[in-house]
This record gives structure tokens, C-alpha cells and sequence, in this order.
């Protein structure tokens, strides 16, 4: 918890966790509304799938020049310029009309998304090297905070009636917080490196993460994206119940990555994938057990798993000697999107053609592939 008073207390950390938690409060305001609308604006779960496919498809095609933009402006004032992107363009599909405007806007959010993404992580990367101070999976907690937040902010669904206002309200309050906090961050930029021009050498260590990033984050955007349709689906959770899945899973993961950081420094980044997989397994099997509660607590346990995962792959991604920060994270953030690109896809046509069960195996088979890759690492890591 170290990492976490560390935050608390100093606004040097403080803000660029708080950006961490901005995006997944707009994203998890966004994931909770997917069931309604869906229902309005008439669509099958092979459409939504599609449609989802836009928002991966925008947040993977700002990768290839993320990296540059970030460089060339700044990291600090990317952050800043990708909080109002994300925060002007998560309103778009709220306001869509029709299937094509939704793919439209899901597009535009998804780019803005992945820019802020990357901005965020190589400025957690930069602070860490500066101050020599580990707090990158604290910060990825604050993302999952955001989940909570936002999985609380669910049961204004009923009491708002009013999809537009509630994401209006909520954009209005994260501008405000972030222009406040802006100033502890804008100077920040990322050193120059020798340029080694971009050698496959050089990315060889990021290859295994790089798979590992893929099925996680494949895996993770797909439960965002379905828990609640699975909840409404399978489970027949009434309407005011169909948020919790996402809520137990932002939950236990906030938890899992605030106190990762401690476990890490004790037992190694690579052991802690393989305990966290092992989770996520035995989280799958209870999914899938078909009992409302029993799955609420089964999406928990997976959160608890993936916790910690990402933001590990993050530290190493930006650490790796002869490639820039922001190039090392935009290569694990792209092979992860690459599988959140594929995942809500593949789960939509699933869940068309077979069930939503059937999809949500696939995902349990994903986390026992992420489990054997895992010892790979182990193998060549020698730990």
C-alpha cells in the first residue's frame, strides 16, 4: 500500500493516477449503458459486436503515431490534450441516432482512448524513472477506482432516466477535476534517447509480453463490454442488478493492483502473472456456473487475477534498454489492443451463432493460454 500513500500524498502522483481513473469512469459509464442501448437502437449481438470493433479499431489506429505525437508535444501536455479528447468524445455514443452514427462515434472515442492511454503510461513511466519511486500499478488501480465509480454511478440509470445528461454531468465534473490538476504534470517530457532506429533487436524482449498483453486486454475489454448483456442473458438479472458483474470486477481488480506493487518488489513481476492467471481461471469456472450471485463473484475473482497483470507489463514495456518509453508501451498497449480489437468481435459472433456461455469458455481457454505462455517467460527470465 506503500505505492497507494504515495499518491494520497502528493499531487505529483495524485495527478496522473486521477487521469488513469478519468478514462475508465467515461468508459465504464459507457460500458454499463451497452444493454440499453443496444435495445434502442435495435441491435443483434453479432451488430454490437461489430460496432464494438470500431472503438478497438479507433484505439488501435492511433498507435502507429502516438508515440511521435507524444514526443513532439510532450508527454505532460498529452495527457492534458488526451483528457479533453476523451472527455469530448465519450459523449458521441450517447447521442448516436442510428447504428451507423454509433459506429461512427465508437470510432472517434476508441482513437481518443488509445491516445490517452499511451500518454498516461509513459508519464507514470517518466515519474517513476525520475524519483525512482514504483507507483504504476497504484495508478492502474485508480483506473479500476474509475470502474467502481462508475459501476456505482449504474443505479442513476433508473433514477436519471436520461442516458445524455448523466454522461454530460459526469464529463462536466472530470473537465473541471483535470484542468485543476493539469499543472502538476504539463512541464513533464520525455528524454531523448540514442536513437537505434527502431531494430527488431531491441523489441525482442517485449515479444512474450506482447502475447501475454493481447489475451489479457482481449480478455478484459470483453467482460467491460459483455458482463452486463451476460448478467441480463444468462444470469436473468433484473435490469437495476445488470451493472454488478462490472462493479465486482472493477472492484476486486482496484483492490488487486493498489496492493500490487508491494507484492511485486517481494516476489517478482512473472510470478505474480502466473498466481494472477490462476485467479482468473477459477473465476472463468464460476462465471459459468449459471448462478446469478455465484457469477457476480466469479467476475470479482477474475478482476482480482488480471489486477495486476497489465501495469506490470507496462513497468517492463518502458524499461527496455535502446527504445523510448512512449515506443516500448505503444508496442505492448498495440499487440493488447490488437486482441481487444478481435475479442468483442469474435464473442459478438459467438454469442450470435452459439450462446453467450460458449463465448465466455473461449475466454476461460484465453486465460489457460496466458497461464502457459506465463511459464514461458519464467523459463527465459530465469525466476
Amino acid at each position: 500500500m506503500k505505492s497507494l500513500q504515495l499518491i494520497l500524498s502528493n499531487p505529483r502522483y495524485f495527478a496522473p493516477a486521477w487521469s488513469f481513473a478519468t478514462l475508465n469512469i467515461l468508459f465504464g459509464t459507457w460500458a454499463t449503458y451497452i444493454p440499453l442501448i443496444k435495445e434502442d437502437i435495435g441491435l443483434d449481438k453479432a451488430s454490437l459486436g461489430f460496432a464494438i470493433f470500431f472503438l478497438s479499431l479507433g484505439n488501435f489506429t492511433i498507435f502507429p503515431v502516438a508515440s511521435r505525437l507524444i514526443n513532439k508535444i510532450g508527454v505532460g501536455k498529452s495527457v492534458w490534450y488526451g483528457l479533453i479528447l476523451i472527455c469530448l468524445s465519450s459523449v458521441l455514443p450517447f447521442i448516436a441516432v442510428n447504428y451507423f452514427t454509433l459506429i461512427a462515434a465508437l470510432y472517434c472515442y476508441g482513437a481518443a482512448n488509445g491516445f490517452l492511454d499511451i500518454s498516461m503510461n509513459t508519464l507514470v513511466t517518466e515519474i517513476e524513472k525520475e524519483d525512482r519511486q514504483n507507483f504504476m500499478s497504484a495508478a492502474h488501480g485508480f483506473f479500476s477506482l474509475g470502474g467502481v465509480i462508475a459501476g456505482i454511478g449504474s443505479f442513476l440509470i433508473v433514477l436519471l432516466d436520461n442516458r445524455v445528461l448523466h454522461i454530460c454531468g459526469t464529463v462536466a465534473l472530470l473537465l473541471i477535476a483535470s484542468a485543476l490538476l493539469r499543472k502538476n504534470y504539463m512541464h513533464i517530457i520525455s528524454p531523448p534517447i540514442e536513437k537505434e532506429a527502431f531494430k527488431i533487436k531491441n523489441f525482442k524482449p517485449l515479444f512474450l509480453l506482447g502475447i501475454i498483453s493481447f489475451v489479457i486486454m482481449g480478455s478484459e475489454g470483453a467482460i467491460i463490454d459483455w458482463s452486463g448483456i451476460y448478467l441480463q442473458e444468462i444470469n436473468l438479472a433484473p435490469e437495476k442488478f445488470i451493472g454488478l458483474g462490472f462493479l465486482a470486477f472493477s472492484i476486486m481488480m482496484t483492490l488487486g493492483r493498489f496492493l500490487a506493487d508491494g507484492i511485486s518488489a517481494k516476489i517478482g513481476p512473472v510470478k505474480i502473472i502466473i498466481l494472477g492467471t490462476l485467479l482468473a481461471i477459477g473465476g472463468y469456472f464460476l462465471v459459468l456456473s449459471g448462478i446469478l450471485w455465484v457469477t457476480i463473484l466469479g467476475f470479482a475473482l477474475i478482476g482480482l487475477g488480471f489486477s495486476a497483470i497489465i501495469p506490470e507489463l507496462f513497468r517492463i514495456g518502458g524499461k527496455v534498454e535502446g527504445v523510448a518509453s512512449s515506443q516500448g508501451i505503444a508496442f505492448i498497449a498495440g499487440t493488447g489492443v490488437s486482441g481487444f480489437l478481435l475479442g468483442p468481435v469474435v464473442l459478438g459472433f459467438l454469442a450470435e451463432s452459439f450462446s453467450l456461455r460458449i463465448s465466455f469458455m473461449l475466454l476461460l481457454v484465453c486465460s489457460v493460454i496466458v497461464l502457459a505462455a506465463s511459464f514461458i517467460l519464467k523459463r527465459k527470465r530465469g525466476v
